[in-house]
C-alpha cells in the first residue's frame, strides 16, 4: 500500500496475514490521527474489509467519479470495492483494526458465470453488506489469520473460495433486484436515525408507522434497498453501538439494561452470536489489536492505492 500527496497521512500496520492461491487476508490497524478523506483503489480484485473494532464516527464512502463530490453513504461494518472502482472514505479521526481481503476477480466472475455488473445502486449496497453468511465467514477468516493452525494456507485458501462463492451471490442478487420497489431515501434515514438514537432494539410495526408503510411493505423495500432482511440490518446496527459502549469502557450489565436486554446473559447471548465472541473477550482482543507492538509492520499491498 502506498499513500500519495497528504500532510498527516493515517498509519497503517499488518499485525497478521495469509495468502494463498487467488486470496489475501490481513488484519491491519489503523491510527487516523485527523479527519481524513481518502481515494482506495483495487485494481485486479474484490477489497472486502470487516471493521473489527467500531469504525471512526462519520465513517462514509462515496464513489466520486461516479457520483460526484457530495455524496457519500454510511460505511457498514462490511463493506466490498469492486475491481477497477474507486472509492473515497471520509471519517473522523480514531483507531481501528479491520480484516482486509482482497480476492481475484476472476475467481468470482468464474463463480458467477460472468462478470457482474456494478451499477450506482449496487456500489451503494456494497458499502453495507449486512449478510449474516458473510459475516460468519469472515470472523473465521480472522481467527485463522491471527492463529493460523494446521495448514492454515490450505484453510485459507478453501476460506477465501466460500468468500468469492458469497461475493458472487452477493454481486448476483443485487443484478437481480427489481429496479423499483425499494424505499425512498428519507424513509431509509428515518430507520438509521430511530437505530442511532434508540439503542432499545425496534419492533417491525415501530419501523413501518415511522415510515407510514405495512410492515410487509417495509420489510419487501428495505430487502430491495438493501439486499438484506430488515431483522438482519437492525441486529447490526445495535452490536455495532454495543461494541463502540464497550469500546468506551461501559461495563457489560450496563450496556445490557441500556439496549432493553433481559439481563446481561441474554445480551452476551446474542452479542456472541453476531460477532462470534463474548464482550469481555471483544473488549480485551480489541484493545490488544489497537495498541502498536514494537517493531509493528507497515502495511505493504501492491493492490490497493490509497491516495489524498
Amino acid at each position: 500500500m502506498t499513500a500519495i500527496g497528504a500532510n498527516v497521512l493515517p498509519t497503517m500496520a499488518v499485525d497478521a496475514g495469509l495468502t494463498a492461491p487467488g486470496i489475501h487476508a490481513q488484519i491491519v490497524r489503523f491510527d487516523i490521527p485527523e479527519p481524513t478523506n481518502k481515494r482506495h483503489a483495487v485494481a485486479d480484485g474484490y477489497h472486502v474489509d470487516m471493521c473489527l473494532t467500531p469504525r471512526p464516527l462519520q465513517s462514509r464512502g462515496g464513489y466520486r467519479d461516479r457520483w460526484g463530490p457530495h455524496r457519500y453513504e454510511r460505511l457498514g461494518d462490511i463493506f466490498v470495492i469492486p475491481p477497477g472502482e474507486a472509492l473515497y472514505i471520509r471519517g473522523d479521526r480514531g483507531r481501528q483494526a479491520s480484516l482486509i481481503c482482497t480476492i481475484d476477480a476472476d475467481l468470482v466472475h468464474d463463480i458467477a458465470g460472468r462478470q457482474l455488473d456494478w451499477d450506482d445502486s449496487h456500489l451503494a449496497a456494497a458499502l453495507d453488506v449486512a449478510g449474516a453468511q458473510i459475516r460468519a465467514l469472515l470472523f473465521r477468516m480472522t481467527a485463522e489469520v491471527r492463529y493460523p493452525g494446521l495448514a492454515a494456507q490450505r484453510m485459507i485458501e478453501l476460506l477465501g473460495s466460500e468468500l468469492a462463492i458469497e461475493i458472487a451471490r452477493f454481486g448476483l442478487e443485487l443484478t437481480g433486484r427489481p429496479m423499483v420497489g425499494g424505499l425512498a431515501g428519507w424513509r431509509l434515514r428515518l430507520i438509521d436515525e430511530r437505530l442511532t438514537g434508540d439503542l432499545s432494539a425496534p419492533s417491525l410495526k415501530e419501523l413501518a408507522d415511522l415510515c407510514s408503510l405495512s410492515v410487509r411493505q417495509l420489510t419487501r423495500g428495505f430487502r430491495v434497498s438493501r439486499a438484506c432482511s430488515l431483522g438482519d440490518y437492525i441486529e447490526q446496527r445495535r452490536m455495532e453501538a454495543a461494541k463502540r459502549l464497550l469500546m468506551d469502557g461501559e461495563s457489560v450489565k450496563s450496556i445490557s439494561f441500556k439496549m432493553g436486554f433481559a439481563s446481561p446473559s441474554s445480551f452476551t447471548f446474542a452479542f456472541r452470536r453476531a460477532v462470534g465472541t463474548s464482550p469481555s473477550t471483544f473488549r480485551q482482543r480489541q484493545g490488544r489489536a489497537l495498541a502498536a507492538p514494537p517493531g509493528s509492520n507497515t502495511l505493504k499491498s501492491p493492490r490497493l492505492v490509497v491516495v489524498e
